[in-house]
């Protein structure tokens, strides 16, 4: 059985010299319309983005549940604000 990854990313951002942002990217339900060449809407049910490979791979990119590509599924973005000291 092959390992799935759920993918949750952490970034820092600095936005001036005292405060610095970090962001948690988390990629959830799948919103591509399968039914969009007839006309017609329909999604697979693909509840959360699964890496189908290791990170820095193109596998990475594509969802082991459903195969699409990352950018179809809805990406949520939690920040937190810290400001360190000067």
């Amino acid at each position: 059985m092959k390992k799935r990854q759920v993918v949750l990313r952490k970034e820092s951002v600095r936005r001036s010299s005292s405060n610095q942002v970090i962001q948690t990217v988390r990629y959830s339900e799948c919103q591509k319309n399968h039914a969009a060449n007839i006309g017609g809407y329909a999604v697979d049910g693909c509840r959360e983005f699964m890496a189908g490979g290791a990170e820095g791979t193109a596998a990475a990119l594509s969802c082991a549940a459903c195969g699409c590509h990352r950018n179809f599924h809805r990406r949520e973005v939690d920040r937190e604000d810290s400001s360190s000291p000067s």
